[in-house]
């Protein structure tokens, strides 16, 4: 499959975290050209590159890297700000190789986006207290029926923008999809692939790729981060902050801490693999090496 990817066409490359769409994105780069952009929602933050597994400092100096570490830890970062950066990025004309784990990033580019209107900040500091006194699960119950079937309810995030967006317009965040515009790059217009990689495969990955994120420093990249945590930061999403805080905060030991954040992480890969078999149905399925889907 790699070697009859066509050079002149955009790649999207998708799959769960550990798949290895980094090193297929920085091999593609490297033998047929493109700048390599980032779809990955927690990759954009520059109090991160341990945790995410962002691309090295050497990988990034083989081929061009965009939207990587632009993002303070507290500044608001959506989809809709990442396809302007993506437009203005096909603008300037090179090859996008566009890779990532975030599947909402991809559907936007390939499928458009409605143009939703921004959330006042007082309607999310109400849901934010609403979350805080009363859980997810109220504003969960409080979605109307057309978009709690729409959106991954396992997604705390995504929950929560739903209820603000029908709080502050009085429609539902399905509604507003249904009027979505033209999208960005449709998927005839490129080569979109989806690693497929199986849990058996991937799980023991997993571990050991925390197992490398901790000897190369994780521990003390979170530590580093510490005096600016909030929990409800979109930045602090990513996996295996909330344990290793846990852990500096004294409530586990570095060896739970560990384990939990292993754990989280097969989850999300979990819900990856369920997210892009549901909605990349059209999209060509690639194995990674010695791995069969």
């Amino acid at each position: 499959m790699r070697h009859t990817i066509p050079p002149d066409r955009p790649v999207l490359i998708a799959g769960p975290t550990a798949s290895g769409k980094s090193a297929l994105a920085l091999e593609l780069a490297e033998t047929q050209g493109g700048v390599i952009v980032n779809a990955d929602a927690l990759q954009v933050y520059g109090c991160w590159r341990i945790l995410t597994a962002r691309p090295s400092a050497a990988e990034e100096a083989r081929a061009p890297h965009r939207l990587y570490v632009h993002v303070g830890r507290d500044q608001p970062y959506s989809v809709g700000h990442w396809l302007r950066e993506v437009a203005a990025i096909l603008k300037q004309g090179a090859r996008p190789i566009i890779v990532g784990g975030t599947g909402l990033y991809f559907s936007a580019l390939t499928e458009g986006l409605a143009e939703i209107p921004p959330t006042p900040p007082e309607i999310r500091a109400e849901a934010d207290a609403l979350r805080a006194e009363a859980g997810i699960a109220a504003l969960r119950a409080a979605l109307d029926p057309a978009t709690a079937a729409r959106i991954d309810l396992a997604n705390p995030a995504r929950i929560q923008r739903a209820w603000e967006v029908l709080r502050a317009t009085g429609r539902g965040l399905a509604a507003w999809q249904a009027e979505t515009g033209a999208p960005l790059l449709p998927l005839s217009h490129v080569t979109a692939l989806v690693l497929a990689a199986p849990p058996d495969w991937l799980g023991p990955r997993i571990d050991r790729r925390f197992d490398a994120m901790i000897a190369a420093g994780a521990l003390e990249e979170v530590r580093a981060e510490w005096p600016y945590w909030d929990a409800a930061r979109p930045s602090a999403r990513a996996i295996g902050a909330p344990e290793l805080v846990a852990h500096l905060q004294g409530a586990l030991s570095l060896h739970d801490a560990v384990a939990a954040a292993k754990t989280a992480t097969r989850q999300y890969a979990k819900r990856q693999r369920t997210w892009f078999r549901n909605r990349l149905k059209d999209w060509q399925i690639l194995p990674p090496p010695g791995a069969t889907p």
